[in-house]
């Protein structure tokens, strides 16, 4: 199989800074989710309330004032960036493409969004059939995607969340890991497999079954990496994906109740 890597990151630190930078990076962000989703988990798992009686709500109302709720989402929608604008700075090239160590160079931007929608087709529907089969045999929680008020702001504050999850997961696990695993010398399949891992870990909290279901998207978009070298099909899939659940959540929580834990009057 050919494999096509983006460029090479800026002079490499020695390898102990990089693993130190590495779990900085990872503390402010997606490690540390990944350590609260086996923390939440463990506790699902001894509650006696079953893991499928059991709802996890991904963009809960903040307040129950309009004002304060729009200002707490955005200002965790901003922060939650944080991290990937650090990557960025670290791996930022003085010559064009800047971006080109985790797989951006402003080209081929058409094709790349046109792959991206491709993708959504080849995990969208098989993770909902994931997802439906998991709440029938009890590996998923109910997820609750969306659970802001209705207020005018509600659908574009949850794209931007659609687009926060998509940037800060696919910057971080796919161009950053990938650009400095790379540079400790760990083999192409070594790093798919350990960063699909941690895609997996930090959706433990959904249940076992969300850790089935995103370590197969995380080995099929790192494999796909691996041979095209370029991150935005793969910004574009996971925002299409995202933004699909939050926003389609209540047309499709009325249509099937039981499958998000929701009362069948």
């Amino acid at each position: 199989m050919r494999i096509v890597l983006p460029l090479d990151p800026p002079d490499a630190p020695p390898r102990a800074r990089i693993g130190w930078e590495i779990a900085i990076v990872l503390a402010l962000g997606l490690g540390q989710s990944a350590v609260y989703a086996v923390v939440q988990l463990l506790d699902r798992l001894t509650l006696s309330t079953p893991l499928a009686d059991q709802t996890a709500t991904l963009n809960p109302s903040q307040s129950s004032r309009e004002v304060f709720d729009l200002v707490y989402q955005l200002l965790g929608i901003g922060f939650s960036v944080a991290p990937v604008l650090l990557v960025c700075f670290l791996l930022w090239r003085p010559a064009r493409p800047h971006l080109g160590a985790v797989g951006l160079d402003g080209r081929r931007i058409g094709r790349d969004t046109g792959w991206g929608v491709l993708l959504v087709l080849a995990i969208g529907i098989p993770g909902l059939a994931l997802y439906v089969g998991g709440r029938l045999t009890g590996l998923f929680v109910a997820v609750d995607p969306g659970a802001q008020s209705a207020y005018w702001w509600t659908i574009p504050v949850l794209l931007l969340s659609a687009a926060r999850a998509a940037v800060q997961e696919e910057f971080v696990v796919l161009g950053y890991l990938f650009a400095r695993l790379r540079q400790l010398g760990w083999g192409p399949w070594t790093i798919v497999l350990a960063t699909s891992v941690l895609r997996a870990g930090y959706h433990l909290y959904q249940g076992p079954g969300a850790f089935i279901g995103n370590l197969g998207m995380g080995l099929l978009f790192g494999f796909l990496f691996l041979r095209t070298g370029r991150l935005l099909p793969f910004l574009v899939a996971h925002f299409l994906i995202d933004a699909t659940v939050f926003v389609g959540y209540p047309w499709v929580a009325t249509m099937w109740p039981a499958l998000f834990g929701l009362p069948t009057h």
